[in-house]
Order: C-alpha cells, then sequence, then structure tokens
C-alpha cells in the first residue's frame, strides 16, 4: 500500500473520483452523470454561459463541451442574453422532468456516501470544502 499523499490537490481528485462514481452509479438510472445533473441544477434559470460556468467551478470551454450533449438531447436550450453577443442556457421542460426523476437517485447518492463517511463529517467536509473554495476564489481576485 502506497503510504498516504502529502499533496492536497491529489487527496481531493482522488476522492472527488470515487465519490463522483457513487453519485454517477445512482443517476445512471435517470441517464445522467453527476456532471448533467449539476449543470440542469443550476440552469433552472437562464443564466449566462459564463455565470454557469463559474457557478459549477468550470472553465467556458469545458462547460461548452459539457452541455453540448444536453442541448442535443433536448434537457437544455441555448439562446442569446440580452446582451446578443452573450449565449444563455435554461434548462428545458425535458430536463425539468428528467432532474425531477434524478433527484430521488441523488438522494440515494448522498445517503450513501452519509452512511460510508458519517453525517456529521461530511458536513464538516463540505463546510471545509466551501471555505476553501471561497479562500481560493478570494486568493485568485487579488
Amino acid at each position: 500500500m502506497d503510504a498516504p499523499s502529502p499533496c492536497t490537490c491529489f487527496q481531493l481528485r482522488r476522492a472527488a473520483r470515487r465519490v463522483s462514481q457513487v453519485y454517477d452509479h445512482h443517476l445512471a438510472a435517470a441517464d445522467l452523470s453527476l456532471n448533467a445533473y449539476s449543470i440542469l441544477r443550476r440552469a433552472r434559470e437562464p443564466r449566462p454561459l459564463g455565470a454557469l460556468a463559474d457557478a459549477l467551478g468550470m472553465d467556458r470551454t469545458t462547460l461548452t463541451r459539457n452541455i453540448k450533449p444536453l442541448i442535443e438531447s433536448g434537457l437544455l436550450q441555448s439562446q442569446t442574453g440580452d446582451d446578443p453577443r452573450q449565449r444563455e442556457v435554461r434548462i428545458t421542460a425535458a430536463g425539468k422532468r428528467r432532474l425531477q426523476k434524478a433527484l430521488p437517485l441523488w438522494q440515494q447518492a448522498q445517503d450513501e456516501i452519509e452512511a460510508v463517511f458519517g453525517s456529521k463529517p461530511v458536513a464538516g467536509l463540505n463546510q471545509q470544502l466551501e471555505a476553501l473554495n471561497n479562500a481560493l476564489e478570494a486568493e485568485a481576485r487579488t
């Protein structure tokens, strides 16, 4: 067995991959990946691509690549924003139905993670990750 890595990025990415596998397994019954589910959840109101990318912690190129199949399958719609140079995305009626189907599956995945790791440690981890994200965002603005 390898010694624990002192690299924070490695530890976060490895844990994120394992957690993503749990969510992807459950969400597969709604024919969604965790990425697609997260995008649909945050596109319930029309949002400019840049704002959606920021909310997801993705760059615009990655988001564009991830929303393309959602648009092609009719779950998202792309439209011109108030500024004609700006593109907005929003969830469609079909996307809302898929999201409704996925919500209990997401909850099953959440429950599984909490059963494995504990509700209090999960809540604490989420608070710490939110604080880390906020600190890194603040640092990036300076």
